[in-house]
This record gives structure tokens, C-alpha cells and sequence, in this order.
């Protein structure tokens, strides 16, 4: 090829470049927003972070643990999840190979028979590959060779559809360690519902007793005619209802052992557990660190990092299709019509090479809508990402408020159950003596199992935000 003919091909190709690209839709660009505040409104700058603990060393239940520990092999939707990344790591390696040259060989035999008054057929007819030797008729045709092809990514179209379907893969394995998180954190919320609802078990059994020996009382009392029939009934029904509140918890006891038996992944069965030291449970103390650690340790914002690169990427694939493609095809074999000449150099040697360069024209608005289109997907990442960090930042300010906050209605709560546990003992010293009357006595025991039901409650509480605290600084994944 001559160098005319060389700048002549260019200037064509130029001049395809420039007729395709000049028309691509003008975009709108977002840029994300990183910034995050220097401190939570704690004011705290201590940078301990209590994210870097791994949840095996955040929780000291050993019945709790092992649950996490099933779960984590065996929960059908993380299982789910972790073949989706599977998906996802296959998807990088097919992007991989289409910017490779693809290579192949292949066999191939047939046989073709042309009309005697056909010009292919006529001319066959008269050649003679030896003298006195025309053409065979039918004629055999036997091939072995290679083959390439092969697209130059000129604009890195393919390299970035790569580089996009890794960025979807670590989305995917942080959005694995975000649900691994979720679900530490609901198993070890359920385990402490499941304790709580032992404690209000007992305090029920505890107030049936007491409430049996109060409706004895009674009796006595009504026999000595210092109470009336009305007042044995009022204790009567209180003992009733109490009674039947204990088959309302039996069932929630059932529902919440099976709800965990369902995140563990297995049929139900009783859950292995320990609740006679609930109401003296500390909870664990949490170190919030720096607003700023979070973009390192929330695995959903790192998720929705890797997403917004995957759009960015995406945009760059969509643009370098208004582009020409090039493209080289080759091939190299043998040829012919009977197999002891299909070796033979160079009569039987057969060899292609092509370059093509193509350039859309008529088919521009489908580019155009994609092109559109993942540019405004690229904007939604941008505000996902930015909807992420600030979630996060209010989950764990809610969190530390909420712990705090916690702790002083205990205190209080505990003072109450003191005083009302007390009551009791003084309102039935009174009904005895005649110095109050039966239904102070009811009062008293109905708003003592209230508060013991309310103290049990916010124990679970403190315990549940300490744990979600620990999630929402990007804990339970390690």
C-alpha cells in the first residue's frame, strides 16, 4: 500500500471520527459531595472506633455467638447474595475477554457441484490441475486453519465496561458485608427480645403468686364480713387476667425463637439461652470515632462508592459508542479439494487479513438514549451516595442519643419498681389493718408489673442500641 493510499484511508477515517462524534447531546455532569462533619454533636474528636472490633469479639454471649455463627453459613439470603457476586466476578472475567483477541481453529470438509453451462462450471470444466487431469465433479473441499478476530479499543470502550463490571463487583461483596451486618444485628436483637420476654415471663409467675396470696387474703377478710363479695371478684379477675397474659407471651416467645430459627436457616427448635442475669446485662459501650471514618466502614456507603464508579464508567462506555469501531480479522490454513494435497506448501496455503472501521450513522438515537440515559443513572448514583454518607451520619447520632437517653430513664425506672415492689408490701399491711382499701391494693400490684414490664423493656432497648449503634458506625461485617 502506498503512502497516498495510506493518508487517503486516513482522511476518510478522519473525517468518519469527525462526523460522528460532533452531534453527541450535550449533558449535565454531577460531581459528589464527600465533605462530612468533623464531629458528631457529641463534639467528640476521639478517633476510637469501635467498627475496627469484629463481632466476635463485640459479643460475650456464647449461646448468642454460636446463633451468629450458623447463621452466617446457613441464612438462605446471604447464600443468595454470595452466588450474585459469583455472577457478578464471572461478569468481570466475559468483560475481560471481549478487548482480548479471540482465537480459534477450526476443521471443516464439504462438497460443492456447480452446472456444466455455468460459468463457474465451464471454467472448472476446462482446468486441468495436471495434464490430462481437469477438475473432479463433484468438487471435495476439505479446510484446516485458524482464525482472529479482534475489536482495537481505541476508546477504551471495552476496558471500561471491564473496569465497570469490577466496580459492580465490589458493590456487590460490600453489599454482601452490609447484609452480614443487618443480620448480626436482627439475630442478636431478636436473642435479647427472646431474653426480655423470659424476664416478664417470670416477673408474670412472680405477680400470680403474689396476687394468689392477696385474693387468699381476701377470702379471709370476706369471711370475717370486712370485705364484700365485690372485693374477692376484683381480686378474682385481676388473678385471671394476669394468668392469661402468660400465654400471650408463650407465643411470643414461640414467634420470636422461630424468627431466629428462620434467620439461623432451620426448622424450629428451642434457642439455647441464658436469662436469669438480663435485668444486670451491661450493655456494650461503643466508640463512634470520626464522622469521616464512616466512608471506610459502612459497607453500604462503600457499595454505593463503587456503584457511582461503575456509572461514571458506564457514561465513558456509552460516549465511545459514537465513535468508529475498528476492527481486524485474520486467517491462515489450508485448502483443498483432496486430502493428500490439503498439506502442501504453499500450493494448498490459504491466509486472510482485514481491517474494518466502522461508524454509526443511521442508528444514532438508540446511542443517543443510552448515552442519555447512563448519564442520569451516573446523577442518581452521585445522590445515593450522598443519601448514604448522611443516613449513616444520623443513624449514629441517633444512636448515641438514644443510648444516653436510655440510661437515664433506667435510673429513674428503677426507682419507680423500688418504690411500687415497696408499695406493696405497705398497701397489703393496710388492707389487713383495715387502714386501706382493696382496691389501693389492686392499684398498687397492677402498677408495680407495669413498671417491672417497662424496666424489662428498656433493658432490651439499651442493649439493642448499643448493638445498632455498633452497626451504624460499620461494625458487624469484620
Amino acid at each position: 500500500m502506498t503512502t497516498q493510499h495510506m493518508n487517503k484511508y486516513a482522511g476518510i477515517a478522519f473525517f468518519l471520527l469527525a462526523f460522528t462524534a460532533c452531534k453527541m447531546p450535550a449533558i449535565i455532569e454531577k460531581k459528589e459531595n464527600k465533605t462530612v462533619s468533623a464531629s458528631y454533636t457529641n463534639g467528640s474528636q476521639d478517633s476510637t472506633n469501635t467498627a475496627t472490633q469484629s463481632w466476635r469479639q463485640f459479643f460475650t454471649d456464647p449461646n448468642l455467638v454460636a446463633l451468629i455463627d450458623t447463621a452466617l453459613r446457613n441464612n438462605q439470603e446471604l447464600n443468595i447474595t454470595l452466588q450474585e457476586i459469583e455472577i457478578a466476578r464471572n461478569e468481570v472475567r466475559a468483560r475481560k475477554g471481549e478487548y482480548l483477541p479471540f482465537v480459534g481453529v477450526g476443521v471443516g470438509a464439504g462438497v460443492d457441484k456447480s452446472g456444466r453451462y455455468t460459468s463457474k462450471g465451464s471454467s472448472e470444466a476446462t482446468t486441468e490441475i495436471k495434464p490430462g487431469k481437469a477438475t473432479p465433479d463433484p468438487l471435495p473441499n476439505f479446510v484446516l486453519g485458524g482464525y482472529a478476530t479482534w475489536e482495537v479499543d481505541i476508546w477504551h470502550k471495552l476496558r471500561n465496561a471491564k473496569k465497570s463490571a469490577a466496580s459492580k463487583y465490589l458493590a456487590s461483596v460490600e453489599g454482601k458485608n452490609f447484609m452480614v451486618t443487618n443480620l448480626v444485628t436482627e439475630i442478636s436483637g431478636s436473642y435479647y427480645e427472646l431474653l426480655a420476654l423470659d424476664n416478664q415471663l417470670a416477673i408474670l409467675n412472680q405477680n400470680i403468686q403474689i396476687q394468689s396470696n392477696a385474693l387468699a387474703i381476701v377470702k379471709l377478710e370476706k369471711e370475717a364480713t370486712k370485705v364484700t363479695e365485690l372485693a374477692v371478684r376484683k381480686f378474682e379477675a385481676e388473678v385471671f387476667k394476669t394468668r392469661s397474659l402468660q400465654f400471650a407471651i408463650q407465643q411470643q416467645i414461640i414467634e420470636t425463637e422461630n424468627r431466629i430459627n428462620f434467620l439461623v436457616g432451620r426448622y424450629p427448635q428451642p434457642i439455647t439461652r441464658n436469662s436469669d442475669n438480663f435485668t444486670n446485662m451491661i450493655p456494650h459501650t461503643v466508640q463512634v470515632g470520626l464522622p469521616s471514618q464512616l466512608l471506610a466502614n459502612r459497607p453500604d456507603i462503600r457499595r454505593a462508592e463503587f456503584e457511582l464508579a461503575a456509572a461514571k464508567l458506564d457514561v465513558k462506555v456509552a460516549k465511545a459508542r459514537f465513535y468508529p469501531q475498528f476492527s481486524i480479522t485474520a486467517g491462515l490454513g489450508y485448502n483443498a479439494f483432496n486430502p493428500s494435497y490439503l498439506l502442501k506448501t504453499p500450493e494448498s496455503l490459504m491466509y486472510n487479513l482485514a481491517g474494518d472501521l466502522l461508524a454509526p450513522l443511521v442508528n444514532r438515537n438508540g446511542i443517543k438514549a443510552a448515552y442519555i440515559s447512563a448519564n442520569a443513572k451516573q446523577i442518581q448514583a452521585v445522590y445515593n451516595y450522598e443519601r448514604s454518607i448522611l443516613n449513616a451520619y444520623i443513624e449514629v447520632a441517633n444512636q448515641v442519643s438514644k443510648i444516653s437517653n436510655l440510661q437515664k430513664s433506667y435510673d429513674l425506672k428503677s426507682q419507680q419498681v423500688t418504690a411500687l415492689t415497696q408499695s406493696i408490701d405497705i398497701s397489703t399491711g393496710l388492707f389487713k389493718s383495715a387502714r386501706a382499701d382493696y382496691m389501693e391494693v389492686l392499684m398498687t400490684q397492677r402498677d408495680a408489673l407495669e413498671a417491672r414490664f417497662e424496666l424489662i423493656e428498656i433493658k432490651m432497648q439499651q442493649l439493642n442500641a448499643s448493638v445498632n449503634a455498633y452497626r451504624a458506625v460499620g461494625g458487624g461485617w469484620r
